[in-house]
This record gives C-alpha cells, structure tokens and sequence, in this order.
C-alpha cells in the first residue's frame, strides 16, 4: 500500500501574503478600538470640562452671597458704632439683637477678647454665608478641570495609536504590491515591529466603556 503523499510545503510568497492578511486583520481590529477609546475619553473629557465650568459658575454664585452679607454687616455695624460713638446704648443693643449670626458670633469673640482688633470683619471666625461653599465649589472646579486635561490625554495618546496602526496597515498593504519578496518581508517585518510595539503600548493605556 502506497505511503500517503506528504502534504504540501506552503510556498514562501504564500506564507508571506498569509502573515500579511493575518497582521491587516489585526491592526484593522486595534485601529478601531483605539478610535473607539479615543472617542469615550473625549467624551469624559468635555464632561469634566463643562462640570468645572458648572462649578466655577456656582462659586461665582456662592462668592456673591458672600460678598451681599458682608456688605449687609459693615452697614449694620457702622450703625452700631455710630450709635456706641454717640453713647446711645439702647440703640446699640438694639442693633446687635439684628446682627447676622455669622457677625454676632464675630462680634462676641471681638468683645471677649477686649477689642484688640479693628473690628470683627478681622477676625477669622467671621465668614460670611457662601464663603465656605465658594472655596468648595472652586476647588471641585480645579479638580474637574484637571480630570478633564487628564482624560484628554489619554484621548490623545489612543488617538496617536490610530496613526501608528495606520502606518502598520499601509505598510502592510505596500508588502502584497508587486514589489522584490525581499523588499515585501522587510517592510512586512517593519509593520510587525511597529505593531508589536504598539500593542506592548496598548497594554499600558487605561481603558473606558
């Protein structure tokens, strides 16, 4: 009985185009999920940026509250002190009973400690209503603005990874033109170094769904 023949050795150029359609089924594939990424970033990214615009406007909002009632208590209490100049402590006390808490809890530790300073406005446990939640509007701002610089340059650094597999699937159309089969394995092998190290890239990049 006759030894079964042994099957065919795939011709080199055969191989050669095989690798080559295997490497353009690849990259096509990690070119569009980099797009992919680079979109979701870019999306996460111009939504920090218009929360930190909310933010910056809602500290703007809570600053001018602040600043209201501060002017409200320099008023009041340039009555008291006109009617303290005066000696009319009657209307004195009956103008502290309408002093603001934020300001009356000023003006008792002013008085307590013996009047050292100019006035209340310069002690720290003055502060305003909005003053508090200003700073904490602002410094969420910050924080959402530098989230959206990040996420941003993640959406860059994918969006670059598109390049570079672009090149590897242009390189890797160039290799099955009519060209030396030399000339096709080294660029074919250039695409597969470019690939490799993108895909070595790949696996350090965050991801997002």
């Amino acid at each position: 009985m006759d030894e079964a023949a042994p099957a065919p050795r795939p011709h080199p150029s055969e191989l050669h185009e095989l690798i080559a359609v295997l490497l353009l089924s690849l990259v096509a594939v990690l070119t569009a999920w980099c797009g992919f990424q680079a979109s979701q970033w870019g999306g996460n990214s111009s939504v920090a940026f218009n929360e930190a615009s909310d933010a910056r406007i809602d500290a703007a909002s809570f600053e001018s509250e602040a600043r209201d009632a501060r002017a409200l208590d320099l008023a009041v209490y340039a009555q008291w002190v006109i009617a303290e100049a005066q000696g009319d402590e009657d209307l004195a006390d009956y103008i502290e009973d309408r002093f603001s808490p934020e300001f009356a809890k000023a003006f008792t530790a002013w008085e307590a400690d013996g009047r050292v300073e100019k006035g209340p406005f310069a002690l720290k446990v003055y502060v305003p209503p909005g003053t508090e939640k200003s700073v904490a509007a602002l410094a969420d701002a910050d924080a959402k603005f530098q989230q959206g610089i990040d996420f941003n340059d993640k959406s860059d650094r994918y969006s670059l990874m598109t390049v570079l597999f672009a090149l590897v699937l242009f390189l890797s159309a160039i290799a099955q033109r009519g060209i030396s089969l030399l000339a096709s394995r080294i660029v074919l092998g250039l695409a597969g170094a470019l690939s490799l190290i993108g895909v070595i890239a790949l696996l350090t990049f965050p991801v997002t769904f």
